[in-house]
């Protein structure tokens, strides 16, 4: 498939997250069952998540500017803390899941846990090239994008 023909099948593919977004906060707005309401809307949060990879998608296909040296060491730091706030986020989710007793709990903070562990592991990732450089090419952001998915070597 060709860069044009890919470009405009994530572009579809966008709009139909977004109409998925419209149709759970519609289906839940008079709904007063917290849980109900809370997981459908989780399910939209997925899909505005699969906008903006859709979005990254376009971009790797155009240019896109480098980071400014000027901005490089505050973006680490912040990077830095996030991977500490995510490492925390995975400790105390692992406890709550080894002490859990109630298999819906259980289900729900594994899903939990398994977004935590993805994002530590993509964060330091992320990290990692920006501390080795100062910017990374489209290249080198697939090489290591990749790696960290289920069909590319990663849990």
């Amino acid at each position: 498939m060709k860069v044009e023909e890919r470009i405009k099948l994530f572009k579809s593919q966008i709009e139909l997250e977004k109409q998925i977004v419209n149709a759970a906060e519609t289906s839940v707005k008079n709904i007063e069952n917290v849980i109900i309401r809370e997981l459908i809307l989780g399910i939209a949060m997925d899909s505005r998540k699969h906008e903006s990879l859709l979005n990254t998608l376009i971009c790797l296909h155009e240019k896109f500017a480098l980071i400014d040296e000027e901005i490089v060491d505050q973006l680490k730091q912040n990077l830095e803390n996030h991977i500490r706030l995510e490492k925390k986020a995975i400790e105390t989710y692992q406890k709550i899941w080894k002490d859990l007793e109630d298999d819906k709990e259980k289900t729900i903070i594994h899903l939990i846990l398994t977004d935590e562990i993805r994002h530590h592991k993509f964060l330091k990732q992320l990290h990692k090239e920006l501390v080795e450089k100062l910017s990374f090419t489209s290249e080198d952001y697939w090489k290591w994008a990749w790696e960290d998915t289920e069909w590319g070597g990663g849990s």
